[in-house]
């Protein structure tokens, strides 16, 4: 892969805990140059999976020896079982017995299991050590590196134990999208898509006009959804970083998208296809609310099909169904909140009485928004 190129350094502005996003056109062959100023010696840790390994980790090890860095790599199996409880214990006990110190940092290579799972480590690792994200995937890259999220799966739902811990730095390098899945390509889209809607027409308008050459993987088009797509989070992160006002806005088809991975079986459904159900699932209630037009839900569901996304959540179980939803993380004093559209471009939270939950999920059975199993 060719030597990278920084195309955009962007910054999320969190006071003296501010850090770079730096967005490059080619591979990983400059990420030494970005860890080894936050580390306070030689020793750095490596999180990643066994394909991201197989696919950049020579490359990784050689940029990192060149900046004077010694890794302790740590290999976890591909997939959303590693977001696990057990694994975070394994890959503590693996970077504890290394003898890392609090100034050595640690490197989350990866997707977004790898990146949720090393960020949560890194969290906890010596009460706390600094971190980089190294998104290597669509979905990662736009969304889940930037913000600080991190954590694992729980039997009882998605994302249910973790903690708000900022990364010191991340790199996202495009180049690495190369080497996706169609599928996966597709699935990170998704995000990128929830941005137009929630924040941004003209990235929506653009997504449209540009989706054969983004599923073409062009990479000047791949550059520009995101570097938009990081702007926008970098910005809603930074006036509200704990998910107590408009960060909640991303959530936009992750209610529903999250029941979804959950009565399936966490990675049976990628994440970025649950929200994409989600999405569509959220913008038909929209519209049964008379928030959003026909227009504004054909929209959304003819881009989604030209991405080749699903768009019907289908037959599930509804007890299941229902108990996924009212277990969400973001259940406060009783109410879910749940992100609805009032067109392309703007979307707004909406509070839905847990005790209202069966009879909200009952009305849009009856308008063919949802089957039971």
């Amino acid at each position: 892969m060719s030597s990278p190129r920084a195309e955009a350094v962007l910054r999320v502005d969190l006071g003296d805990r501010a850090y770079p996003i730096t967005i490059a056109a080619g591979g990983l062959g400059g990420l030494g140059g970005v860890v080894a100023p936050l580390a306070g010696g030689r020793r750095v840790g490596v999180v990643t999976d066994a394909r991201v390994d197989r696919l950049y980790g020579e490359e990784v090890r050689s940029s990192l020896a060149r900046a004077g860095l010694d890794p302790e790599w740590v290999v976890v199996p591909e997939g959303e079982g590693s977001k696990s409880l057990d694994t975070v214990s394994e890959v503590l006990d693996r970077l504890l017995a290394a003898r890392l110190e609090r100034s050595s940092p640690i490197v989350a290579l990866g997707g977004g299991v790898v990146g949720d799972l090393g960020g949560f480590v890194a969290s906890i690792l010596l009460r706390g050590v600094p971190y980089v994200q190294v998104p290597t995937t669509l979905l990662a890259q736009v969304d889940s590196s930037v913000g600080g999220k991190t954590g694992v799966n729980s039997r009882h739902g998605k994302n249910l134990v973790g903690a708000f811990y900022q990364p010191r730095a991340v790199y996202a390098a495009v180049g690495t999208l190369l080497t996706l899945e169609d599928r996966d390509l597709r699935a990170g889209l998704a995000e990128v898509v929830k941005y137009g809607v929630i924040a941004d027409a003209d990235l929506f308008d653009w997504v449209e006009e540009h989706a054969e050459a983004l599923i073409r993987r062009d990479t000047s088009c791949l550059l520009h959804v995101v570097r938009r797509s990081c702007e926008i989070k970098a910005d809603i992160v930074a006036r509200d970083e704990r998910e107590s006002g408009v960060r909640s806005l991303l959530n936009f088809g992750h209610t529903a998208g999250h029941a979804v991975e959950a009565v399936t079986g966490y990675g049976t459904v990628r994440h970025g296809e649950a929200v994409a159900m989600g999405m569509v699932f959220a913008a038909r209630l929209s519209r049964e609310w008379g928030l959003a037009s026909d227009d504004d839900v054909e929209r959304l569901m003819a881009l989604m099909g030209r991405l080749g996304l699903p768009v019907e959540i289908g037959a599930v179980e509804r007890e299941a169904f229902l108990s996924a939803m009212a277990g969400d993380k973001k259940v406060s004093g009783g109410a879910l909140k749940f992100v609805v559209m009032r067109g392309i471009g703007r979307a707004e939270p909406r509070s839905v009485a847990v005790d209202a939950l069966p009879e909200t999920m009952e009305s849009a059975v009856r308008r063919g928004l949802l089957a039971w199993a």
